[in-house]
């Protein structure tokens, strides 16, 4: 399959993708007019999964339109800039993921915006499970297997990302870090480029969402040789965890969250918070999250305000301890 092939079943095309209600109901004070959700991630990505999945169902829900747009690039900066620039009404959201949030601030001192003081939680929404991959003829068999020809080759290998600081980025240096091995960065501008480019044998392996290789695995495209879980998931029963082969220590994962421009009111991210607790109630869109390798959430705005706040110590902590550096 062609590069431009692999991206398109990846992705949904297009800048902004309409999600629309199915029945038309009764308006309440908020909203009156349709949602635009930015997601500063490439289409094909696993909160871009994730965040189409649910506001598919809220917009059902809520009886207005929701369209989403996609600005990948500057591994998230410039979409979550837009946001943050935006009114704050409750008409221009973010879908964020925890790379741009909690990641990008311990690795560039220069952003345009401040996490914490530019945006208003609304609610987690779902954490993306991981897992290392390779391309499907690849001779490497396990996440043990690659360990051992790193070391013995080090430098040899090299792997893709979603950019640099990017959470593909994160995930292989801290993995490489405990595993004591040297590997090679190959940034792609988006993690959905990134696991084209790994099916094209551009670069060896990478870690990637689940949701995000889930159907180039599944058709044969991709070789999923481990996951970052705790347990092994339902759907790979047959792939050992990263706990197994060898690095007891190491678990990765990543979430995705809802955020709104600072000053946006209280009443708002609140209703949006209930809107999206509903839509995770429902029982065809957990199981379409599971299916994708996500893990149903939800939270309220306070409560992810407060986990936010803990992912920035914690990633400050690793970053340092990995060595890792935007450039």
């Amino acid at each position: 399959m062609q590069r431009r092939q692999l991206i398109q079943a990846l992705s949904w095309g297009g800048a902004a993708h309409w999600l629309l209600p199915s029945l038309a109901q009764a308006q309440t004070a908020y909203p009156l007019k349709p949602i635009k959700v930015i997601v500063p991630l490439a289409a094909g990505s696993a909160v871009d999964n994730a965040a189409r999945i649910v506001l598919q169902k809220m917009a059902q829900n809520m009886g207005v339109g929701i369209a989403i747009e996609n600005q990948a690039g500057a591994s998230g900066v410039i979409g979550t800039d837009r946001v943050a620039k935006s009114a704050a009404d409750g008409y221009t959201l973010g879908g964020f993921n925890d790379s741009i949030m909690t990641m990008l601030p311990n690795l560039q001192s220069k952003l345009p915006w401040d996490i914490q003081k530019d945006f208003e939680p609304v609610s987690l929404v779902a954490t993306v499970e991981w897992g290392l991959v390779v391309p499907i003829d690849s001779p490497i068999k396990s996440a043990a297997d690659f360990i051992a020809l790193a070391k013995a080759s080090p430098g040899k290998f090299n792997y893709g990302s979603g950019g640099n600081g990017s959470p593909q980025h994160i995930a292989m240096a801290l993995f490489a870090s405990q595993a004591g091995i040297k590997l090679t960065h190959v940034p792609y501008k988006g993690a959905t480029q990134a696991a084209v480019g790994l099916a094209g044998k551009e670069v060896d392996v990478c870690f990637q969402g689940i949701a995000t290789i889930n159907a180039l695995v599944k058709s044969g495209k991709l070789k999923l040789i481990g996951v970052s879980t705790p347990k092994k998931l339902s759907q790979f029963p047959d792939v050992p965890t990263i706990h197994d082969s060898g690095l007891p220590s190491f678990e990765f994962n990543s979430w995705f969250a809802m955020m709104a421009p600072n000053n946006t009111p209280k009443a708002i991210t609140q209703k949006l918070h209930r809107e999206i607790l509903k839509a995770l109630g429902d029982e065809s869109v957990r199981e379409q999250l599971i299916l994708q390798g996500l893990s149903p959430k939800g939270s309220s705005p306070d409560e992810l305000g407060v986990a936010l706040d803990k992912q920035l110590v914690k990633y400050e902590r690793l970053i340092k301890q990995a060595e890792i550096t935007a450039d």
